[in-house]
């Protein structure tokens, strides 16, 4: 049997190795740098939270856990654009023709939990979900922050990650959209991925001078905090690279409502062979000063993007999207069960899968008109798929949805 002896004389050298090495201080690089680091990302995101949490004349709690901020209007997050700069948002403006309720089942404010209880912003004031620390450090970078992911746009989508069922039509001037969407709350697989379900109105190209602005409802762990399903809007003058951003997480959108907190919750949501919640957005361009703004439920006037924003939007759309999207991760490099809409296929219709309904486009005339050749398209169609119809209550319609990983989608 050997002897236990050269063993023991190597663990003992390791222990006193290991000893020395901790009585040493760590290399410059370590000591000095990494204190420097962390203090220059908390001033970043302190100076941040300052620029984006407006001082307010009231603050509401949700039962979910928000802060509803009431922030005057001309002090909220817009004004910090050096375009917008000392002035106040702009009176109403002329809505488009043959405008009417769509028989909605969301009147408006009484659909967010925030308000849940009767509470509301004051004249004057507009209500802010307020943003916390945690809120930025779940981004994947402070400059990323409140931002899309890059390569997400619809034809390009196929290695992006980004996956689309969707309605939309493309004509040479278009100035606005109008539909009615069911709200659901999709199983998401990791925090890192969300579901939506919104309308787009581009212009450009689908290279980097692509203009978009867009609303609707999404499930987005990491940029909220939980899987409720929130409304939510966004803009961008370069495909998602610099400009633009979710909500007013940076200056660009006017708010006017001091009923409608964008970001904040939606509840109820529809119930699976049950009963159907849905809400209407209309996103028009206002014919006299150019505008694009957003209307939300029956009549309740969100605010709106000014055209200075925009390049090609400055103008008019080219195409107009109505559908759903998710961002799947493929994080053990195959498809995850991140839900689209209801989580079900479109074939199950009515109570089932996720749908739009009542589609009509803003024409060059002001006027809302059905949405005509309205195509459909899904890029990933075994894992969320899309079917258009037509009838005379709902005009032209679709069901669009599925479940992500399962049989169908491997």
């Amino acid at each position: 049997m050997a002897s236990p002896l050269p063993f023991l004389q190597l663990i003992l050298t390791l222990l006193l190795a290991a000893a020395r090495a901790s009585s040493e201080p760590p290399p410059p690089n370590i000591t000095s740098a990494r204190p420097a680091d962390e203090l220059r990302k908390y001033r970043r995101i302190s100076a941040r939270l300052r620029s984006l949490n407006k001082p307010s004349s009231k603050s509401i709690q949700s039962p979910d856990g928000d802060i509803i901020d009431c922030v005057p209007s001309h002090l909220q997050p817009a004004f910090d654009h050096p375009l917008l700069q000392g002035s106040k948002p702009l009176d109403p403006p002329e809505r488009p023709k043959d405008h009417e309720s769509t028989g909605d089942m969301a009147a408006g404010w009484d659909i967010q939990l925030w308000a849940s209880a009767g509470e509301s912003c004051p004249e004057g004031t507009v209500p802010i979900r307020r943003t916390k620390e945690d809120d930025i450090l779940r981004a994947s970078s402070l400059r990323r922050f409140g931002k899309k992911p890059v390569a997400r746009t619809r034809q390009d989508s196929s290695g992006s990650g980004h996956e689309h069922a969707v309605g939309y039509v493309v004509g040479d001037e278009l100035y606005g959209a109008k539909a009615s969407l069911n709200v659901w709350r999709p199983r998401l697989s990791t925090s890192a991925e969300f579901s939506l379900s919104q309308i787009w109105v581009i212009s450009g190209s689908f290279g980097s001078d692509l203009n978009t602005v867009e609303a609707g409802w999404q499930v987005s762990p990491q940029l909220y905090g939980d899987s409720s399903p929130r409304f939510f809007t966004y803009w961008t003058t370069d495909a998602y690279q610099a400009t633009g951003c979710y909500n007013l997480l940076c200056s660009g959108f006017v708010q006017t409502s001091n009923k409608i907190a964008i970001g904040a919750a939606i509840s109820p949501t529809s119930v699976y062979n049950g009963r159907q919640f849905d809400i209407s957005l209309l996103i028009w361009k206002d014919p006299n000063h150019g505008h694009w703004w957003l209307e939300f439920g029956s009549g309740v006037l969100v605010g709106y993007w000014p055209s200075f924003l925009f390049s090609h939007l400055a103008t008019h759309a080219t195409m107009v999207q109505f559908g759903g999207e998710v961002f799947n991760t493929r994080p053990s490099g195959f498809h995850t069960a991140t839900q689209m809409g209801s989580g079900h296929y479109a074939g199950e219709g009515f109570a089932r899968a996720a749908y739009f309904r009542s589609l009509k486009v803003v024409d060059w005339d002001n006027s809302l008109i059905p949405a005509a050749n309205l195509r459909v398209l899904a890029d990933h169609p075994n894992c969320y798929d899309i079917q258009a119809r037509v009838n005379s209550a709902w005009g032209n319609y679709f069901y669009f949805g599925g479940p992500g990983r399962s049989v169908r989608c491997p």
